[in-house]
């Protein structure tokens, strides 16, 4: 028993002798928590906040109809950081008699409406000011669906807020929003005041602009939709270009190639593209070739996916520019030159 006690004092004796330390304990390095902060303290001053003044008539009487004054508020996103260009969405902006444009930095602008769309729901203003901050343009047609994205914008006057989501969606149409319609969908949270605000990727680069929602309660965002920035981009260049925007027209009738279409047409089998179901006698159409029952294929280049696809694509088109399609035809491919004319304004009855 003796020696165990011994052995025992003996090992303590080791462990504590002056001049041996103890192995230091070695600790797991922390990994850096990740965050966006870097990239949005780039990128936030160059969303804005667009309120606006103004009158509008209310009533369904044009007789007795009141004008009630309004005051709202948006977003907007800086366009062209040296001619101080912001782009908005029309209805953010519509009936306005005076706009403000506020900046993160605190500063309170007047702007000058430039022009608007009010069928893709568009409209750039200007501002004067020095120093102004603008987002990166990404190719939306590069956004895929499952992409990781930022909403920005000034929801229900609260001040300038994030929200985060991933893209749901692409090319939805039918919503009911617009005239004209091809919006990216996300469940990133949009609310009243995010319109016109900026839809970014994890780069910081703008992917859309935000416009819409649908289905949004307390406890649950819905869905969003943003118009893409290729067709923000064209439509913002037309404007400052021309100032509004005037659509013209094909004088051509579209749909797509239901089964019923295909069987009226006595087309070979359904296609993935839009079909020419009338063409106006005496119209751009007609005089360029184009004939009930061609299936168009392609316009500019790329393929048409749908009818919706087709009319957008036309309306992005100024009055004078040639539409290139390639139509299918008695089982042959054809390609037509078409220049949008435009449209007839028909006298208002006596």
């Amino acid at each position: 028993m003796s020696r165990i006690f011994g052995a025992i004092a003996l090992s303590i004796l080791v462990t504590t002798l002056p001049g041996m330390a103890a192995e230091p304990s070695v600790e797991a390095p922390v990994a850096a928590v990740p965050s966006l902060a870097p990239i949005l303290r780039k990128i936030t001053p160059a969303v804005v906040n667009v309120e606006i003044k103004g009158h509008i008539a209310v009533g369904t009487n044009p007789k007795r109809r009141e004008i009630r004054e309004i005051h709202e508020a948006g977003s907007g996103v800086v366009y062209d950081a040296s001619q101080g260009f912001i782009i908005t969405n029309n209805h953010v902006i519509d009936h306005a008699d005076e706009i403000t444009v506020t900046l993160t930095d605190g500063r309170v602008l007047k702007a000058k409406r430039i022009g608007a769309d009010p069928d893709f729901d568009l409209a750039v203003i200007k501002v004067r000011a020095e120093n102004l901050t603008s987002i990166p343009f990404a190719d939306s047609r590069q956004v895929e669906v499952g992409d990781v994205v930022l909403a920005i914008g000034y929801p229900m006057n609260i001040g300038q807020s994030v929200t985060s989501g991933i893209v749901g969606g692409l090319h939805r149409t039918n919503i009911g929003i617009e005239q004209h319609e091809n919006f990216i969908q996300t469940d990133a949270a949009i609310y009243p005041g995010n319109s016109g605000g900026a839809l970014v990727n994890l780069k910081g680069d703008l992917v859309g602009i935000n416009t819409a929602f649908i289905g949004a309660s307390s406890t649950n965002p819905g869905m969003g939709f943003a118009i893409p920035t290729n067709m923000a981009r064209t439509i913002a260049n037309q404007i400052l270009a021309y100032g509004d925007i005037h659509r013209g027209t094909l004088g051509i009738t579209i749909d797509d190639p239901t089964p019923a279409v295909v069987r009226d047409l006595k087309l070979a089998s359904p296609q993935t593209a839009a079909v020419i179901t009338k063409v106006d006698p005496g119209s751009a159409g007609e005089r360029a070739g184009l004939k009930a029952g061609d299936v168009v294929l392609e316009i500019g280049g790329k393929a048409v996916r749908d009818s919706a696809f087709l009319r957008t694509s036309i309306a992005l088109l100024r009055i004078g520019e040639a539409a290139e399609l390639t139509v299918l035809r008695e089982g042959k491919p054809v390609t037509i030159r078409a220049v949008v004319v435009e449209r007839e304004t028909r006298a208002a009855p006596k």
